[in-house]
């Protein structure tokens, strides 16, 4: 009776097997899963990284044009001290005569800077001289500025730089004073305000929402306006108080940022971080956007701003999906071989169990086997044409990836053109001082020292011309027109460039470079570059060192090896040297140990290029006595090499 179960529902299949097929398909399932997460997770993470590199890119060449627009104008209140009428007027303040002398040098100045207002202030706030006496005008005579932070500080005898919304126009500016001093006594205080319009209309440079913030953490300009005179962090009363007091920013309540942003205490602290979706409105105003927002900051150098941008993520995520999907498609596919194997595996098992059967059964079993061989024979052949369909994929992505790499090399050679920042410079600063010399010089009479600025200001302008050409060389070679070069005129005229800074900074220039003693086989206007560059950096290094020596001397190298170089010409410093991890890359590009947005690192790698042109060499080292060396070699003229026996002339082409 126990049997009738088994009679009535036939024999039971075992369980095994079936359980074990539906864990192998779980399992293919989960790895098609992780996959596909796994290359959703890898690409945002690559994703972000480009538009974190990207982003930071935009906000350092927005925070150099900032910068530019701003501190081209600062130093303007400290050089109106210098005139006369303004002297004078402080001296005699009630004197009418004195008063409109004033007022025209101001207009004057004012309306050749493009300033919104140029104006003096005496030791008690009022103002005394201005640029424009309309009534609508920050700086009308007779107004009571002492209430401004930047009054008070120019009055302690610091430099006052704060952005203020203008007490009678209601337009915001930047405000840069600086005290007029008579020996050490302060006599009052000159002042200028610069428009930040040009800044409004640099926004879509940036690509995506931002703001700049003041000291205050005050929303000051912004792309969106609703953002404008917000405040990133909560004011204490005492700070409010203390705004209402100086009205920097005149009537405005200054409500809390609508975003949850935070700023770090430090100066040079970024910021960064992601907002959740939804939180940054659209620029329609509309709805919303449902993918995060990357927040980005920095601080400006110099002026206690941060900039802060909000680049969208969606193009990010989308991606991101897209490589998952690929991901698992890719995932799929592997498994589906790994399937073909097997299946391969176990054919090949029944082929060798039919070559058994063949022995026994060689009569019946042949048909059989022909159909199998024929069957194994047309998957051989589709196995070959897939594996050459796979060949011709593997080159097709080879040739990409050669076109991808190309296109990065082109990308990274059209960034070079942003170094020529750096070397143009100091000639356009000495071209600024030599133009503000002719004019007090032309205001004199002085014709002839005229002639000699202008005529500096035309070699200087033909030098800067040939500053560009160096960049080239990055991607092609450019021969260079070597001729004979007196080292210590380029010497001399390098220095010239660096007068001013040099004394500004106290630094002690030692030239022992003797004018017709070391003439070299080179191109005199890159050689000036060259030593333009190298004068800077040793000014550079120097600047935080207790003792600020530079050292320039030339002659014949008697260590030089047969075929190098004869001449050699060191600049010296007295800084702390190079370092010896720094020293293996000092002349790589791109590569610098400067602060962010000071440099781009390609100052020494085009020198070196310059140098190597006309077939020297450029080399850096470490002073016993401490300070870096930076040694250039430089080739005699043909004639002078071949009457010197001891010395190999490099062959010039």
């Amino acid at each position: 009776m126990t049997a009738a179960p088994s009679r009535l529902f036939g024999p039971r299949r075992p369980l095994w097997p079936a359980l074990r097929q539906l864990l192998v398909l779980l399992a293919a399932f989960a790895a098609v899963a992780l996959s596909g997460w796994t290359g959703f997770v890898l690409s945002e993470r690559h994703g972000m990284a480009l538009m974190r590199e990207d982003a930071n890119h935009r906000l350092d060449l927005f925070a150099s044009a900032v910068q530019g627009m701003i501190k081209r104008l600062e130093h303007i209140p400290a050089t109106i001290q210098l005139n006369r009428e303004i002297q004078a007027l402080l001296l005699e303040p009630h004197h009418a005569l004195r008063v409109s002398a004033a007022n025209s040098y101001l207009r004057r100045l004012n309306a050749h800077l493009g300033s919104l207002a140029v104006f003096v202030l005496d030791e008690r706030g009022i103002v005394v001289a201005s640029s424009s006496d309309e009534i609508g005008d920050d700086s009308h005579l007779g107004e009571d500025m002492s209430f401004r932070p930047y009054f008070q500080e120019a009055l302690s005898g610091q430099v006052g730089r704060h952005f203020a919304i203008g007490a009678r126009t209601h337009q915001p500016g930047y405000f840069v004073s600086h005290p007029i001093r008579d020996g050490a006594r302060i006599l009052g205080v000159a002042t200028i305000k610069i428009s930040l319009e040009p800044i409004e209309q640099t926004w879509e440079m940036l690509g995506a929402p931002a703001l700049l913030a003041d000291t205050n953490g005050v929303v000051i300009l912004s792309s969106r306006p609703e953002w404008r005179y917000t405040t990133l962090s909560d004011l204490s009363l005492d700070q409010r108080v203390d705004l209402q007091i100086t009205r920097l920013y005149d009537e405005h309540a200054l409500p809390r940022f609508p975003l949850p942003v935070s700023l770090g205490s430090g100066d040079d602290e970024e910021v960064e971080g992601v907002l959740p979706p939804g939180v940054l409105p659209p620029e329609d105003g509309l709805r919303p956007t449902r993918s995060s927002t990357l927040v980005l900051g920095r601080a400006l150098d110099g002026m206690d701003w941060r900039l802060m941008i909000f680049p969208d993520l969606r193009g990010v995520r989308n991606q991101a999906v897209l490589h998952s999907m690929l991901s698992a498609v890719a995932a799929g596919f592997v498994l589906l071989l790994a399937l073909f194997l097997n299946q391969r595996r176990r054919s090949m098992r029944e082929k060798l169990e039919a070559k058994q059967l063949l022995e026994r059964a060689n009569a019946e079993l042949e048909h059989k086997v022909a159909r199998r061989t024929r069957a194994l024979t047309e998957t051989n052949a589709r196995l070959r044409r897939e594996i050459g369909e796979r060949e011709q994929a593997e080159q097709t992505l080879r040739a990409a990836q050669d076109e991808l790499v190309h296109a990065g090399k082109m990308a990274a050679l059209g960034q070079l053109a942003t170094g020529i920042t750096h070397e143009l410079a100091q000639p356009l600063g000495a071209i600024r001082t030599l133009a503000g010399n002719a004019v007090e010089f032309q205001r004199r009479g002085d014709q002839k020292a005229v002639s000699g600025n202008l005529n500096i200001i035309t070699r200087l302008a033909d030098q800067m011309g040939q500053i560009i050409q160096p960049l080239k060389g990055f991607a092609r070679k450019s021969a260079a027109v070597p001729a004979a070069t007196d080292v210590a005129h380029a010497v001399a005229n390098a220095l010239f460039l660096y007068d001013q800074r040099l004394r500004r900074e106290g630094v002690v220039v030692r030239n022992d470079c003797v004018p017709g003693e070391v003439v070299a086989w080179c191109d005199p206007n890159r050689l000036e570059q060259v030593l333009i560059n190298l004068i800077g950096n040793a000014a550079d290094a120097m600047k935080d060192s207790p003792v600020r020596r530079l050292t320039i001397s030339a002659g014949r190298d008697a260590s030089a090896a047969p075929g190098d170089a004869p001449l050699r010409l060191d600049v010296a410093d007295s800084g702390p040297g190079v370092p010896e991890a720094v020293r293996a890359r000092l002349f790589e590009p791109f590569f610098t140990t400067k602060e962010a947005g000071v440099g781009l690192g390609l100052g020494l790698a085009i020198s070196r290029d310059i140098v190597r042109e006309f077939h020297g060499e450029l080399e850096a080292s470490n002073r016993p006595e401490g300070g870096a060396c930076f040694t250039l070699r430089l080739p005699l003229p043909p004639g002078d090499a071949a009457a010197d026996p001891d010395t190999v002339s490099p062959s010039i082409s």
